[in-house]
């Protein structure tokens, strides 16, 4: 898996399809061929993979973090289901600070990883 690095490759992610959503989390796909003549956004024909965590839902860094590397984890592992395109899993929306207390406690981590592993699910259904 490779992951998303410049501004471009993001743009073009996010101006394609919204494939799933849950409640705090959004995914987003596009193809990998570039428009006519273009110069190629991904060099590879692999899955790409990129984490947006916006300072609006996630306001401290330590959280931004932690949930960034959940996303990458969790994505890891189901690789080899996802098809060969770009995806963005963007959050879109906080959770709740009076449930979790600590920015990067045990109990975000599990409700996290639950629901990235809901929204891949979902991914993987709308794919077949």
């Amino acid at each position: 898996m490779q992951r998303l690095k410049t501004r471009a490759q993001f743009q073009a992610v996010l101006a394609g399809a919204t494939v799933a959503r849950t409640a705090h989390f959004a995914l987003h796909r596009c193809a990998l061929d570039a428009p006519g003549g273009a110069a190629p956004l991904f060099a590879s024909e692999d899955v790409w993979l990129g984490a947006m965590v916006p300072k609006r839902w996630a306001r401290r860094a330590v959280t931004r973090n932690a949930i960034k590397r959940q996303i990458y984890t969790v994505s890891a592992a189901v690789a080899e289901s996802l098809p060969r395109a770009a995806h963005v899993v963007r959050l879109r929306a906080a959770f709740d600070r009076k449930q979790f207390v600590s920015a990067s406690s045990d109990a975000l981590k599990a409700a996290v990883r639950t629901e990235l592993q809901q929204l891949l699910a979902r991914a993987g259904a709308a794919r077949a």
